[in-house]
């Protein structure tokens, strides 16, 4: 609208209009004509509305304008809180990672001092397996140096008896024997 009437003030003040000579409400004025003109046309916008229609147009547009920065807002109040909603998830999800960590940490420390238990009671276990496997070759042992003590024994003893004794007291000795051995049958 300034536009047009900076380009109005300087179409009269740069035309011929001022050098026009008689009278000036006169047909033969074009500067009248002109004039006339103007008027006339402002006239038919204004009959035509077209002032209220572009201020219309301009309100429209400035309360779609308004809508829009208010939907702004709106998605932006939304993302905020939306935002606020994902860093406080965020910290939770951090504390429970941490949680599950340190029960993963304290169940790791208690597994392996299971294991440590595990490991003395298999120990425990076989160190007294093995005192046992000793104790039973011991044994053994023990009972293998008497029963050869005990054959060498008998054999020194048969020699000297063998030797002690006479053919008749060895046939004695034998009859005897079969006499034990009849009756044991019998």
């Amino acid at each position: 609208m300034m536009r047009l009437s900076l380009t109005l003030a300087a179409a009269l003040a740069a035309s011929p209009a001022l050098a026009a000579t008689g009278p000036f409400f006169s047909l033969g004025n074009t500067d009248f004509v002109v004039l006339l003109a103007f008027l006339l046309f402002v006239g038919v916008l204004i009959y035509l509305k077209v002032p209220g229609l572009l201020m219309g147009l301009l309100d429209k547009r400035a309360d779609t304008i308004r809508a829009e920065l208010d939907e702004a807002r709106a998605l932006r109040e939304e993302a905020q809180t939306l935002l606020a909603g994902f860093e406080r998830k965020q910290g939770e999800v951090a504390v429970q990672s941490e949680r599950i960590i340190a029960q993963a940490r304290s169940e790791a420390e208690a597994a392996a001092e299971k294991a440590k238990e595990d490991i003395k009671a298999s120990i425990a276990r076989r160190l007294a397996a093995a005192e046992d496997q000793i104790g039973s070759a011991e044994k053994a042992a023990v009972r293998e140096v008497r029963d050869s003590a005990i054959q060498i024994a008998i054999g020194a003893a048969s020699e000297v008896v063998t030797k002690q004794m006479s053919d008749a007291d060895q046939d004695k000795l034998i009859d005897d024997a079969i006499g034990a051995v009849e009756k044991r049958l019998h």
